[in-house]
């Protein structure tokens, strides 16, 4: 790894109107955004570590934490703009500071706390064990959330399969077994780590996260979640006590 690059990216704008302040909002004596920093800090592989954002809190705070900022245009900047468009002006703004193209993008969200190094890590030697992995991603287990039980209002005002149930396979074979379909892995948004030119390349990506690429390995998350509803935040609560964190305390030793 002497010869790669690896940048951490991370992105929180100021405005939120589906819950506001989430990106700096006190947890556990912390502001959110200091979670998936220290994560990065002490990652055994990032360089260099950036946040994109608008948020004058944040702009104050992270040249203290030894991260560069990247004001993020009006543009980009309001509930309109989309985040893989924020990602792409982050991540040509690393390339001009840096004056190449980062080997590893590790993208972090400030509302997504459930993130660790040792996450950060796993990633980066899955990508390195696999050149044809495009990423790795944390993801979380919801087998209650399996798409098979979907569904969505239909013009009569009747629940209807969100996903057609042919989509499935023989609908003969299936049931109300959850797990009747195997496993559900859901991108929990704690942090995804691709190479470079997947960022640059966003176009070529597989919807809806364009920025992972085609080829996405699983990093296994236990209940990770980016905070935008209210319930999510006594999950990641959790989460971090379960993985060392307190009001005093952090998992590193620093």
């Amino acid at each position: 790894m002497s010869d790669k690059t690896t940048v951490a990216l991370l992105l929180g704008r100021k405005g939120s109107s589906g819950f506001p302040g989430k990106n700096s909002m006190t947890i556990l004596g912390r502001p959110a955004f200091t979670y998936p920093i220290m994560a990065a800090k002490n990652s055994r592989f990032v360089d260099h570590i950036f946040v994109s954002t608008d948020h004058e809190g944040i702009i104050a705070a992270a040249p203290e934490m030894g991260v560069e900022v990247i004001e993020r245009p009006e543009e980009l900047a309001n509930d309109e703009a989309l985040f893989e468009d924020a990602l792409e002006h982050g991540y040509f703004e690393v390339v001009s500071r840096l004056g190449k193209a980062p080997d590893y993008v590790v993208v972090l969200m400030c509302n997504a706390v459930t993130i660790n190094a040792a996450l950060i890590d796993e990633a980066i030697e899955k990508l390195e064990a696999n050149p044809e992995a495009d990423s790795a991603v944390t993801v979380s287990v919801f087998d209650m959330y399996s798409p098979l039980r979907a569904r969505k209002l239909g013009e009569d005002g009747y629940l209807k399969p969100f996903v057609p149930f042919e989509a499935f396979g023989d609908p003969k074979t299936l049931s109300c077994d959850r797990r009747s379909q195997g496993t559900s892995y859901f991108a929990d948004m704690s942090h995804t780590v691709c190479r470079g030119e997947c960022i640059a390349n966003m176009a070529e990506g597989l919807l809806p996260q364009r920025w992972m690429g085609q080829n996405i390995l699983p990093v296994v998350n236990g209940d990770g979640c980016d905070i935008d509803e209210r319930w999510q935040l006594d999950m990641s609560i959790n989460w971090l006590k379960d993985h060392g964190f307190s009001e005093g305390d952090t998992p590193y030793e620093d």
